[in-house]
């Protein structure tokens, strides 16, 4: 399988995963009109959308690609707010399209019923982790979220993030302020910056390098359990006051 990161609106990423056969799998997709193009110019087609989460960001587009693609199957959360759905998935599902295998993991937090998809070789996160970041909490609650992530962290390491934004260099930012000492960060950001200067996407990123370098995977590390305490001017306890903390700094973070 083919994996194109097709741009949309002003930093989402609309993912397809492209077979020989021509046929695809296609996340999240906001907006038709580059999923339309694509197909058209690189002579594939739409088989199969998977929707992580209710944002129109992510799903606005796919009413026109019904329309234009009859019978295609639309695999989402069980949510109502996302009536194109064809399908209804819920955590623990293990489905299949395309002849790939793909699992559904429940990831609250950002929206509550927000699940992200995962194959062998990939991780669809949608708004729940970002490289370097994590969407914020518009409905979920900080245990909520973290229990989330750490799942995400509990997959395989070899796995390649595909999110749902392009938002590295500024979350790098944040992450470098929080984390200074960080090598790793630091090669990711100066990576970020050089790819983002050639117009390249900074994703998909391994899994394993946002073990090494998202704060947010990293609630658990003295080192940022010290920088958050700093930041609160208080000691923190647990990792869910950590991660609040941390999802509260980001929240007033300037950049």
């Amino acid at each position: 399988m083919r994996l194109i990161a097709l741009p949309a609106f002003a930093d989402n990423y609309i993912w397809a995963l492209v077979a020989e056969d021509g046929n695809a799998i296609v996340v999240d997709p906001g907006q038709a009109a580059p999923v339309l193009a694509a197909a058209a110019q690189q002579q594939w087609r739409p088989h199969t959308v998977l929707l992580t989460h209710h944002h129109n960001d992510h799903i606005g587009g796919v009413a026109e690609l019904q329309a234009h693609y009859p019978g295609l199957a639309v695999l989402a959360p069980d949510d109502p707010r996302i009536p194109q759905a064809t399908r209804r998935v819920g955590d623990g599902e293990h489905v299949q399209a395309l002849g790939v295998g793909i699992d559904v993991v429940s990831v609250p937090g950002h929206t509550q019923t927000h699940i992200a998809f995962h194959t062998a070789e990939h991780l669809f996160s949608g708004d729940a982790l970002f490289s370097l970041g994590c969407g914020r909490m518009f409905e979920g609650t900080p245990p909520q979220l973290l229990a989330s992530l750490q799942r995400l962290a509990s997959l395989p390491a070899t796995l390649l993030v595909c999110c749902g934004h392009e938002y590295t260099a500024s979350n790098a930012v944040f992450a470098r302020h929080v984390d200074p000492t960080n090598a790793a960060l630091a090669r990711r950001h100066e990576e970020a910056l050089a790819m983002r200067r050639d117009e390249r996407p900074t994703l998909p990123v391994a899994l394993a390098s946002e073990l090494e370098c998202n704060p947010f995977l990293r609630t658990h590390t003295p080192a940022i359990q010290a920088a958050v305490s700093a930041h609160l001017g208080r000691e923190l306890t647990s990792e869910v006051d950590v991660l609040a903390g941390l999802r509260g700094w980001k929240d007033g973070f300037g950049t």
